[in-house]
Order: structure tokens, then C-alpha cells, then sequence
């Protein structure tokens, strides 16, 4: 396979142990560059990763993803000739093969947000997270008139231009950053698109660090948020 120009890769990560290994693989394997951001790990396993394309960029302290994925954008876009940049998870639920239908989708749509898009009728998805996709599109759709199937995938490929306003005006937090830039992109006549990618659960990964009642409802703050205005 070969690697995509200008491509960079993102990977947040906390205590994922052995499983960030392959996905740096994976992704450097098609982008030109990966920077892994090991947000306040104590596993060690980022900082083990020795590999052809592969950066390690250590927070001191953990924060959530949501700092992790804007100090991972910030160091991208220090590079002048930095171009998509893509975002991934870190525990095994992306396939890197999959970054080619997002690039697909990002470069036929001239998009500067791209989403993956999972398929929440698979029965290897467990009902809470099936539930929960369902009503935040819900909400989205009726809060910014947009049908974004799958508002919750962290799977994304970025703009350079978006990345920048993202880290300019879109706060740091967990998982609700993710909804905040989706909110922003949308109100912020970005252009959106979305692309299908596997569904890839792995029964007992106990390295989701999603906390289901008190990140779910960050999540819909900021979609609250996004409905008056504040976001």
C-alpha cells in the first residue's frame, strides 16, 4: 500500500496497553506522518513505540481526549505544509485500512470535516452504545437540521483550515470535544461529510475510558450548548 501525502494521523491515547502498537502500524503504513499523543499513560506502552513514522508527543498529565486531540492539532499544524489530517482511536476500534474511504470522501466532497459513519444494525454492537447513537442523532438533527447517522465516531479526517479553527475556538474537554467540533463545523458553514467505516467491537476491552452516564451527559450539554448559541 502506499502512503497518502501530506497525511498525518492523530492517536490519543490512555492505558491501551498492547493494543496501540498495531495501529501505529497501521496508519504509518498509510500516512506520512503519526503522532501518537500519550495523554498522562502510566502503562508505558506509548512511550515503548519505536517505529518508522511513528511520534510520540507525552502530556504530563491526564487530561481527556478532547486536550489530547487539540495538543496532537496544535503540533500538526506548527508544520506550514501539513495537509488532511486524520484522528483515530488508539484501543483497536478503527481499522487503519479504512482511512482510504475517509480520504475518498474528504477529497470527492471538498470536505473539511469528515466522519466516519459505523453500522449500528451489526449485532456485535452492544444496545447502550446502539441507543445512544440513535438519540444523539436525533438530537443533532433537530437542534442543527443536519442527518449525521453517527454523530459519535471518533474515526474523522480534518482540513487544515478546520483543524485551525478548531484549536482557535473549539474548548478541551473528554468526549464532548468531539461533539463540540462537529457542533462548530456545522454552525460554522464548514463543509461536512461522512463515510462508511467497519464497526469493530471487541467484547471485554476494558480500555474505553468512556464513562456511559457522566461523559454521555457532557455530550448532550454541549449539543444544549450548541442550541442556544453558546457553542
Amino acid at each position: 500500500m502506499e502512503q497518502i501525502p501530506g497525511l498525518s494521523v492523530i492517536i490519543p491515547c490512555f492505558n491501551v496497553g498492547h493494543r496501540i502498537r498495531p495501529v501505529a502500524i497501521g496508519a504509518a503504513a498509510r500516512a506520512a506522518r503519526v503522532l501518537v499523543v500519550d495523554d498522562g499513560s502510566t502503562d508505558g506502552a506509548a512511550e515503548a513505540l519505536a517505529l518508522p513514522g511513528v511520534e510520540v508527543l507525552r502530556l504530563p498529565r491526564n487530561q481527556g481526549k478532547g486536550h489530547a486531540i487539540l495538543e496532537g492539532l496544535r503540533c500538526i499544524l506548527k508544520d506550514p505544509g501539513a495537509g488532511a489530517i486524520c484522528l483515530m482511536d488508539a484501543d483497536g476500534q478503527h481499522d487503519p485500512a479504512d482511512i482510504a474511504a475517509l480520504m475518498d470522501a474528504f477529497r470527492r466532497e471538498d470536505a473539511d470535516l469528515v466522519i466516519g459513519q459505523r453500522q449500528f444494525d451489526s449485532d456485535i454492537v452492544p444496545w447502550r452504545s446502539r441507543f445512544g447513537n440513535k438519540v444523539s442523532a436525533w438530537i443533532t438533527r433537530m437542534l442543527l437540521g443536519r442527518n449525521l447517522p453517527d454523530t459519535q465516531c471518533g474515526f474523522r479526517v480534518l482540513s487544515p483550515r478546520f483543524a485551525q479553527a478548531v484549536v482557535d475556538r473549539v474548548p478541551g474537554g473528554r468526549y464532548e470535544t468531539e461533539m463540540a467540533m462537529l457542533v462548530f463545523a456545522a454552525r460554522g458553514g464548514f463543509t461536512l461529510a461522512q463515510a462508511p467505516v467497519r464497526t469493530v467491537y471487541e467484547p471485554g476491552n476494558r480500555s474505553s475510558h468512556f464513562r456511559r452516564v457522566r461523559d454521555s451527559v457532557r455530550i448532550y450539554l454541549r449539543l444544549a450548548q450548541a442550541m442556544v448559541g453558546r457553542c
